[in-house]
């Protein structure tokens, strides 16, 4: 009879907190039910979710908190079709997700965070959770709360144990990852003076860059997004009032001088993303010369290169500052034409990782997290990096 019930313990476990499917960890949804208290909801109007492996041991009181990828929508007819998917709605998403890379429990995978709590915030308001308006013409009803999406999930994390955190992590990938440089220091607020706050932002270094047209179609978006979403005044204070135009403290690279917690940056010098919708947008190459480039960077002509070359030398020069002045940033700006590393198993910590200095992504990281070594790493130029995947496709 013991043995039963301590089985029936186990399969409730992880049907509750996660469980491993194969080698997988699948951890199950939580919705914020108290969100609805104060006004955050996803764009459709549903309550916002996160999901939560709990840590264990040493790592009994650190949190790691990843925001999701996923884009942008920056006007009411992309906003409202998004409202009808996963990115805009939680009554779409799937209700297990799997963790993997930085959220892994694998010491094996995930060797300075896999006993951590961690934490993966749902994105459903296509404004990297910094927006707080409303849309309602009588028949159309939208959501842009992003910021109060962001404040109800952190306090229904604060009682279940991240106010004692003794460490924390804020982390996220693509628009999650601009997310992650957008809320550091308000994470910072939120912890006590004791706790070990540090940030990273995967793949969501966005540049304020012309495209091969000399249009700053980045620029525009962003701008349509922040006045659409109400998001500009929950922009850094400091920052907006240093700019003539306080929109711009949406791109990191003004930001970034007014972040005090510590930073790492985790970017492609060729992100995919920002190579196919900055550098080079549809809008920009009406006739598809860039078409076979795109897909794999060894079609790509030598003028074409020269371009993304000079488009590296542009986010390098954006970071030259922290580079140089920043005792307790990390870089790790690799030269793979991919989008988000810290996520996927493959890039982050496997045997055939991308590795810059012997040093994979996962163990740069954790030099830094930790101060075992100092972790400013910069690629050579592409191709001259083997051990990059370039993962083309995955935008």
């Amino acid at each position: 009879m013991d043995l039963v019930l301590a089985i029936l313990l186990v399969i409730v476990s992880l049907l509750t907190r996660g469980g491993m499917c194969g080698d997988r960890l699948l951890v199950n949804m939580t919705l914020v039910r108290r969100a609805a208290a104060i006004g955050a909801y996803c764009l459709d109007g549903s309550l916002p979710a996160y999901h939560i492996h709990r840590g264990f041991g040493a790592g009994a009181r650190n949190w790691l908190l990843q925001f999701e990828g996923g884009g942008w929508c920056n006007d009411i007819a992309s906003c409202a079709e998004r409202a009808q998917i996963r990115r805009g709605s939680t009554r779409h998403m799937n209700k297990l997700e799997t963790f993997s890379g930085i959220l892994s429990n694998n010491a094996t995978h995930n060797p300075d965070f896999y006993n951590w709590n961690r934490v993966k915030l749902r994105y459903c308001d296509g404004g990297s959770f910094v927006g707080d308006a409303k849309f309602n013409n009588g028949t159309l009803l939208l959501y842009f709360r992003g910021q109060r999406i962001w404040q109800a999930i952190i306090e229904d994390l604060m009682p279940k144990g991240l106010r004692f955190a003794k460490k924390a992590l804020l982390s996220g990938c693509s628009a999650g990852g601009l997310a992650s440089y957008l809320h550091c220091n308000n994470f910072n607020n939120y912890l006590p003076n004791a706790t070990a706050v540090k940030c990273l932002g995967d793949a969501g270094f966005f540049l304020d860059s012309p495209d091969i047209n000399l249009y700053h179609t980045q620029r525009t978006f962003f701008q349509r997004l922040v006045a659409l979403q109400g998001i500009q005044k929950n922009l850094d204070d400091n920052c907006t009032n240093s700019l003539s135009d306080p929109k711009q403290c949406i791109f990191p690279q003004y930001l970034l001088r007014y972040i005090t917690p510590p930073l790492f940056i985790l970017n492609s010098a060729y992100d995919v993303y920002q190579f196919h919708h900055i550098l080079v947008p549809p809008s920009a190459d009406l006739h598809g010369i860039w078409n076979r480039c795109k897909l794999n960077p060894k079609a790509c002509h030598p003028d074409q290169i020269h371009l993304l070359h000079a488009f590296r030398v542009e986010m390098l020069t954006a970071l030259r500052s922290f580079l140089f002045n920043s005792s307790r940033g990390g870089v790790f700006i690799n030269s793979c034409f991919a989008h988000c590393q810290s996520e996927s198993q493959d890039t982050w910590f496997a045997p055939d990782s991308p590795q810059m200095h012997n040093e994979t992504i996962a163990e740069s990281v954790g030099d830094w997290y930790f101060g075992r070594n100092v972790s400013k790493k910069v690629d050579c130029p592409y191709p001259c990096d083997t051990t990059c995947h370039n993962l083309i496709g995955g935008v």
